[in-house]
Formats: structure tokens, C-alpha cells, sequence
């Protein structure tokens, strides 16, 4: 898909919200209230730390509190990268004190963990169901103290898709209590395709499950209800495209608000930007007239809006940290590498800067094989990223910088050669097995350089640097467009390498990471 234009948005008069509230790749939301407070998580596919975790008061202002999975399993499975593999589309769900998770990895089965404080410590991945293709898996606990548990299917490991399966599960969480069934078959719609990403409720005497279907550039969302969780269920499209520029507003969340206002988080796909979110308003059909429930209408009747009231006057304007100034040597909430970390990657010290090593490996001229690069979501809107970077260490080959990386990849950075070191740039388009030089390096004295990548409408990203005596950045090659992986978002990166040797090959350090 081409990635969609990045334009600022217009003011939102006062008073009101402009979507999307999360103006980056929050891939499959999911939130839920307890007391004042939001929760939300999303997909973190092979990323470790994953299953992030965001808190808000007010649905509209999210902010970043850590992570709930600190390393994936099996951990054979992510010593290096699986981009597009993992942690999908997980459920979040407050139950018994306790905070739960539950999500599908579609090679190896569903997963959950669960934590009396949402900041942790969580329990460690218990594997629900094994199996190939599980995805998208929602528990409800009923009010009879009975619990079950709806789950999609992925077609590229299972041969499945489109049709949702149920089952019973024990109340704790820990085991399915029978084989499962379908409870919605979307090849008996008509017009329904890719049905997936189920969440499963009850309320006005219905059991609801909300599904998106028509696949995550197209789609729309739907809405099931039954009187007995195993259906039969009937269904309705409550929210669509319709005439506006919002493709695909389909997998989210419903939530209700303290004041008992309905909500409804979704997400939009933005080519390189990844999966953005947006909150709508949201209502019932019948309520307000002695009726029951009815059918959720969400939106504008049915269609996105591009800014409304917030559920609660809104807070002080805040979106997930960007910036970091790595302080202790210690990277920030919004930073994740792409598989489980190894020993030795970060080098510990008391002052402020990240300190990486040059990690030695055959896979140092192939960023998206690395999976010692620290990855942050690319913002949705035109912006300068900027860090500070000092190569140290006599360590022939030794490399590191700031990226852009995707199914293609560029970096600007430093790297040693025999006459010292240099500032290179180079990239990799989609499938090329070695990267190219985008522009001629230059000496950077003392091993240092100020680095710059600006993102321009259309995810093009232009890079520059200052180094020795420039009083200002020189760009460096031309424009790189971004590219997103199948499923996740192109993203930031900062990263240090080296070839395959012996012995030490140095350090690199970042300093003063900033988005603006």
C-alpha cells in the first residue's frame, strides 16, 4: 500500500479531540477502565520488551508506563528477529483483582499472563492452547462466575480464516474445558471476508462479540449478538469508511466511561505509519427509549469523525514518550529491541547517553537481520529526529547510527575503517540482500557527529549530519521512502555493529535523542 500522505491536522475547536488520538503504528488496540483510569495495549509483534503498556484519565491523552512481556517464548523462537511474527493482537481485561493479558502467536499458540498492578510484575507466558494459526484470542468472565474464551484463525499457518471458534475456560485462566467450536463462520455472510480480531462482551442480556472483517486496508467493523455465548449470532457492520478518508476503522475496543458514555477505539492502516488509532464516540440503538439494547452505532452514524467532545475534560496534551536522554545509560519505556535481548549489549555506566557495543556478526551490513537495533515507532506526522553519536574503539568495521527501518532500511552514522573514522549513509531497498551507499562518506573528526533524519509528508524520510566544524547539517543522498514490514510500521532505530572477528570491536554512544 502507498504510504498515506502526513499532513498536520487542522485545530480542533475547543472543547474537542482531533483523531487520531495515537498518531503512530499502535497495531490492534485494546483498552478497558478501571476506577478513573485507561489502559490500552497493542501488538508488539517480536519486540522484547512487548505488550506495552499505555494509561490514560481521559481516552484522548495516552502515555506510556512499560511493558507487560519482558521476553518472548519460546526463547529459541526470537533470538533474532521475526518482524511480523510474535505478539498479536492481545486482549486486556481487569478480572478477580487481578490485570489479565491474553494474545496469539501465530506459530506457536494463545498465550496469557496476568499482575495485581498493571506496572507489574506479571506472570510468566502460560501457553493456553498450542497450535498453529490461534490469533486474536478475547476471555469473558460472566457474571455466573463461568468463563470462556473466542479466538480467530490466521489461513497462512492454519489453512483457517475467517470464522471465529469458542470455548469454555477455567475461571482461573489456565485451561480450555473443551475442544471449541465455531461460533461465527464468515463464509456463510454474504460479503463477509477476513473475519478476525474478535472481543467478547456481555451486556443487555446479549452476548456481543465485535469482529472486524474485509481485511485491515478495506475493512469495517462488525458487531455480533446472541443470548447464548455459542450463538447462533446475528450481525451488523456498525462502522465503515462511508465518505470519509478514514480506510479500514475497524479492531479496536469498547469502553465505558465512568460517566457511562461509550467509547470505541479503533485502529486506521497508514502504510509506513503503521496502524493508527482513533476514538469515536459510541452508543446503543435502543437505549434512552425503554428498549433493550439494541445495536451499537458508533461514530457518526456509522462513520468515522475527525474530532469530537472527550469523554472527560481533557488533560494537559500528552502522547507517548518519544525523547530520551537515556539517563543511568538507560533506555525508555518507548524503545524496544527486535528479538530478546542478549548479554552485553548495553554497557552500564552512571551518567547519562546510551552506551552500545559493536555487537560482532555476519549480519552487520543487514539491519533488518539484526536483532540488537533498539526500535521506536515512527511518529504519523512530519517531524526532525536528532541524536548525538561518538564512535569509540579501534574495532576495523565497527559501525553504528540512526535508522529508518523496514522491509527497506537507510542509516546515517559513523563507521571505522584503516584512515579512522567516517560518516557513511547507506540503505537497502525491499529484498536487496546488501546495502548500498547513498552518498560519498566524509571524515568525522574525533568520532563524532550530530544526526538528523527529517520526516516529510509521504513517510520520505531526508537525512544529514554536522560533524568537526560544520555550523549546519549537509544532507546526505537523496529522499528514502519508508517502508512498513507486512504487518508493523516502519520505525526508528539506533544501533552499533561489527564484521565477524576476534576480540573487542568498541562501543558506541547516543546522547540527546530528540523528536520535533
Amino acid at each position: 500500500m502507498t504510504a498515506l500522505p502526513a499532513t498536520a491536522p487542522p485545530t480542533a475547536p475547543a472543547g474537542t479531540y482531533r483523531n487520531p488520538v495515537l498518531d503512530a503504528d499502535w497495531s490492534d488496540p485494546d483498552a478497558i477502565r478501571v476506577g478513573d483510569d485507561y489502559y490500552l495495549t497493542a501488538s508488539s509483534f517480536g519486540r522484547a520488551p512487548g505488550l506495552p503498556i499505555l494509561h490514560s484519565r481521559d481516552l484522548v491523552n495516552w502515555r506510556i508506563i512499560g511493558h507487560a512481556l519482558q521476553r518472548l517464548e519460546p526463547e529459541q523462537a526470537f533470538t533474532a528477529p521475526r518482524h511480523d511474527c510474535g505478539v498479536w493482537a492481545p486482549s486486556i481485561r481487569h478480572h478477580a483483582g487481578r490485570f489479565w493479558i491474553f494474545w496469539g502467536d501465530p506459530d506457536h499458540g494463545i498465550y496469557q499472563i496476568s499482575a495485581e498492578d498493571v506496572r507489574g510484575p506479571w506472570s510468566r507466558p502460560h501457553l493456553l492452547k498450542a497450535g498453529r494459526g490461534l490469533i486474536d484470542p478475547c476471555p469473558l468472565w460472566d457474571d455466573d462466575g463461568r468463563a470462556y474464551l473466542v479466538h480467530a484463525w490466521a489461513k497462512s499457518r492454519s489453512g483457517i480464516k475467517n470464522r471465529l471458534t469458542g470455548h469454555r475456560m477455567s475461571p482461573d485462566g489456565r485451561e480450555l474445558l473443551d475442544q471449541g467450536r465455531t461460533v461465527v463462520d464468515g463464509d456463510a455472510l454474504p460479503g463477509w471476508f477476513t473475519l478476525e480480531g474478535p472481543k467478547l462482551y456481555r451486556h443487555g442480556g446479549w452476548y456481543w462479540i465485535f469482529a472486524p472483517a474485509g481485511g485491515v486496508e478495506t475493512g469495517w467493523q462488525g458487531a455480533f449478538r446472541s443470548r447464548d455465548v455459542f450463538g447462533p449470532y446475528e450481525e451488523r457492520i456498525v462502522l465503515a469508511q462511508g465518505r470519509t478518508g478514514v480506510n479500514g476503522p475497524h479492531q479496536g475496543a469498547w469502553v465505558r466511561a465512568a460517566d457511562g458514555s461509550d467509547w470505541f477505539l479503533h485502529f486506521q492502516q497508514r502504510g509506513a505509519y503503521g496502524r493508527v488509532v482513533h476514538l469515536q464516540p459510541m452508543r446503543w440503538s435502543g437505549e434512552g427509549r425503554g428498549e433493550e439494547a439494541g445495536w451499537p452505532v458508533i461514530g457518526d452514524e456509522g462513520e468515522p469523525v475527525a474530532a469530537h467532545r472527550p469523554p472527560v475534560p481533557a488533560e494537559s496534551p500528552a502522547a507517548p514518550a518519544t525523547d530520551d536522554d537515556f539517563p543511568g545509560g538507560r533506555f525508555g519505556h518507548q524503545w524496544s529491541w527486535t528479538a530478546n535481548p542478549g548479554q552485553g549489549w548495553t554497557v552500564a555506566h552512571g551518567g547519562d547517553g546510551l552506551r552500545l557495543a559493536c555487537r560482532r556478526t555476519a549480519d552487520a551490513h543487514d539491519l533488518r537481520r539484526l536483532p540488537n537495533v533498539l526500535v521506536q515507532r515512527m511518529p504519523g506526522r512530519p517531524c526532525t529526529v536528532e541524536v548525538e553519536l561518538r564512535l569509540d574503539g579501534a574495532g576495523a568495521g565497527a559501525r553504528a547510527g540512526l535508522a529508518v527501518l523496514g522491509d527497506a532500511f537507510a542509516w546515517i552514522g559513523l563507521e571505522r575503517d584503516a584512515l579512522g573514522t567516517r560518516l557513511v549513509h547507506r540503505f537497502a531497498e525491499p529484498a536487496a540482500e546488501h546495502e548500498r551507499d547513498a552518498a560519498h562518506s566524509r571524515p568525522a573528526p574525533e568520532g563524532r557527529a550530530h544526526l538528523r533524519v527529517e520526516l516529510l509528508p509521504g513517510a520520505r524520510c531526508l537525512f544529514s549530519a554536522r560533524t568537526g566544524d560544520d555550523t549546519a547539517f549537509r544532507p546526505s543522498g537523496p529522499p528514502f521512502a519508508a517502508t512498513p514490514w507486512r504487518w508493523v510500521g516502519a520505525q526508528l532505530g539506533l544501533f552499533a555493529a561489527a564484521p565477524e572477528g576476534g576480540g573487542p570491536a568498541g562501543t558506541a554512544a547516543f546522547t540527546r535523542f530528540r523528536v520535533t
